[in-house]
């Protein structure tokens, strides 16, 4: 899953960041609207953090702009500003769901999780295939009934092929959606992660690699 965090207090994207990071998420910051509004043009995000007084691109600009996208990201509005008349007009303006601040990391967690499996392109909760069985919200994963023990990227890794299953994606596509924009394009880091899930996953192999073509979870 691919997140922006578009907030314009550094410590706080730094931190929320780092914590989503540590679910699996792959994560980008934007301190301001209008970079913000780049990296949506750029990227394919499923859920946008948006706080609502940003500069540069007001928050609720954003959040319209956001609204009128054919595949568009689902948007948590977070806010100082907590009062009921306030989550109403920040509803309105299209958001999905709002969130005042200060909040409960672990909710932010459940609510970033609960968006993105209400995008209308969503699969349901767990996903299976080929004798994988997987939760994002639980974080377990399974083959055969046997318990896989996956590292962060592992975990967020198998759940990209399996989205995808049956069709490809390039290593592109999962530095795209697995890492974020700091990953150097030219890194090896898809092939060993591919490595060391392959192993974990265990015999007969199930991800198979079409040259050029990119990775699949073989049904």
């Amino acid at each position: 899953m691919r997140v922006l965090i578009a907030e314009d207090a550094p410590a706080l994207a730094e931190v929320v960041a780092e914590g989503l990071r540590d679910q699996g998420m792959a994560v980008d910051i934007a301190a301001d609207g209008l970079v913000a509004a780049a990296k949506l043009d750029v990227n394919a995000y499923e859920v946008v953090l948006l706080d609502r007084d940003l500069p540069g691109v007001h928050g609720d600009v954003l959040c319209r702009m956001i609204t009128e996208r054919e595949d568009r990201p689902m948007v948590l509005m977070l806010t100082a500003a907590g009062e009921p008349g306030d989550r109403v007009s920040g509803l309105t303006l299209g958001a999905d769901d709002y969130l005042a601040k200060p909040f409960h990391f672990p909710e932010l967690v459940l609510r970033v999780r609960a968006l993105a499996r209400r995008r209308p392109s969503a699969r349901p909760r767990t996903l299976r295939a080929a004798g994988i069985e997987l939760d994002p919200v639980t974080r377990a994963a399974t083959r055969d009934g046997r318990l896989l023990d996956l590292s962060v990227k592992e975990f967020a890794l198998l759940e990209a092929l399996l989205r995808a299953s049956p069709a490809h994606l390039s290593a592109e596509d999962l530095l795209e959606q697995v890492w974020d924009e700091h990953t150097d394009p030219f890194t090896n880091t898809v092939t060993v992660t591919v490595g060391r899930l392959r192993r974990k996953l265990g015999g007969p192999p199930v991800i198979t690699t079409t040259p050029r073509v990119g990775y699949r979870i073989a049904v």
